[in-house]
């Protein structure tokens, strides 16, 4: 039996693997809030980033920045702490 080449190695390898050719690319939300308006406080904006078991998010699925997705975890986690958002 004839060795395979690398060119028939790396086909067989990439029909495995799920190419990103046949994904959508996935929306990014406009962020219509300041980084002010991340506070403890403001409970209303929170649960919109927290699930109904109260896990809070990921960037993956928010969208946001890295400075805004730090900034919303520690105004949720402070929420938590003042008992005004779960």
């Amino acid at each position: 039996m004839p060795r395979k080449t690398n060119k028939e190695k790396n086909d067989r390898r990439g029909s495995r693997r799920g190419t990103s050719e046949n994904r959508t690319p996935r929306p990014k939300p406009k962020i219509d809030f300041t980084v002010d308006a991340l506070d403890f406080k403001n409970a209303t904006l929170l649960r919109q980033f927290v699930t109904d078991q109260g896990r809070i998010l990921p960037r993956k699925y928010t969208g946001l920045p890295a400075h805004y997705q730090r900034r919303l975890n520690q105004a949720i986690k402070r929420a938590r702490q003042m008992l005004l958002a779960r």
